[in-house]
């Protein structure tokens, strides 16, 4: 394939998937829209690219190049455990927001559509929400196949972070080329992403009277190991056995205890936003700008797993390029 695919990346974020893509070297994403301003400043640092920094609703398919794939990890929020789980009838409107999606898609009509969500959205509503987006993507033409992959068991990557993945082609010729890649060996260990050893800044440490109420002294009573990850639970705290790293959340923008904690010989601290992102699997090259860090955590846990999305584009590629031959 000679010429790069050409993509459109919308809900965006800090283009996660669009950095799965890119490791390809056969895509290139030309568009991206992202609502919140945040985010996008990470994107534009990270890419050669000014963002469209609209509502999705107010953006016209005549707005947008025309591409060979379209992308979405549409919100979340709506389907979420962590959420209320309102889907399509989400009160702040999230929900709909994959029919504008739909939409454009339906305008634009792009070779491949790729779709990332939570686990949940397959149950969510005994199964009738993902079943109105699968016949939406069959309505319009495109042939599917989905699959619940963990970050830990496919992206070699330790954090168990498990996520609904949709690829829709238009050519069933390629969608009959198409297979998810397969489970790999998790040989990454915590200490390759999260700084065990070196002293940081006394911000991210926990200290006796830092925090209201007895949160300080049941973290000590219960933290013991320097080779695992711990939560605050509101009440408890909670400590992770299968030694990998919780599945990260956009949460941990409201406050320090939302954020995975650590025992070092330093004293007891939470991730810092650097670490988040390496929970996701991002280059070492990636760039934060400078802004509060409860936004970094947000961008972190509202990401993807990038290891997850490169390998799956990959497959993608190969199927397109087989059929081209």
């Amino acid at each position: 394939m000679k010429e790069k695919l050409k993509m459109a990346s919308f809900f965006a974020g800090v283009g996660g998937i669009d950095l799965g893509f890119q490791a390809t070297n056969s895509v290139e994403t030309i568009y991206a829209n992202e609502f919140d301003r945040f985010p996008v400043k990470t994107f534009e640092l990270n890419f050669p690219l000014k963002v469209d920094c609209r509502d999705i609703r107010q953006v016209f398919s005549s707005d947008i190049p025309d591409v060979d794939i379209i992308c979405g990890g549409f919100p979340c929020q709506a389907f979420s455990i962590a959420g209320y789980r309102q889907g399509f009838n989400d009160e702040k409107g999230r929900g709909t927001l994959f029919f504008e999606l739909m939409r454009i898609i339906q305008d634009k009509k792009p070779q491949v559509v790729f779709l990332e969500n939570v686990k949940n959205l397959v149950g969510h509503d005994n199964g009738n929400t993902f079943r109105v987006i699968l016949e939406e993507l069959q309505k319009n033409g495109y042939k599917y196949r989905y699959q619940v992959m963990n970050a830990m068991e496919y992206g070699n990557t330790p954090q168990n972070r498990e996520r609904i993945y949709i690829v829709g082609f238009l050519d069933e010729k390629v969608h009959a080329q198409f297979v998810f890649p397969d489970p790999i060996p998790l040989t990454r260990k915590l200490s390759d992403i999260i700084d065990f050893e070196n002293q940081l800044s006394e911000k991210y440490y926990y200290t006796k009277g830092k925090y209201k109420g007895d949160i300080y002294e049941k973290l000590v009573e219960a933290m013991d190991s320097s080779d695992t990850v711990y939560q605050w639970r509101r009440r408890y705290v909670r400590k992770n056995m299968s030694g990998v790293i919780p599945t990260l959340t956009a949460n941990m923008g409201e406050g320090g205890h939302n954020v995975a904690l650590i025992y070092t010989k330093y004293g007891i601290r939470k991730l810092t936003p650097h670490e988040c992102f390496n929970a996701q699997g991002f280059p070492s090259n990636f760039k934060l700008p400078d802004m509060a860090e409860s936004r970094l955590y947000k961008q972190a846990g509202n990401s993807v797993c990038f290891e997850v999305i490169r390998r799956i584009a990959e497959n993608i590629v190969k199927a397109m390029e087989r059929v081209q031959v």
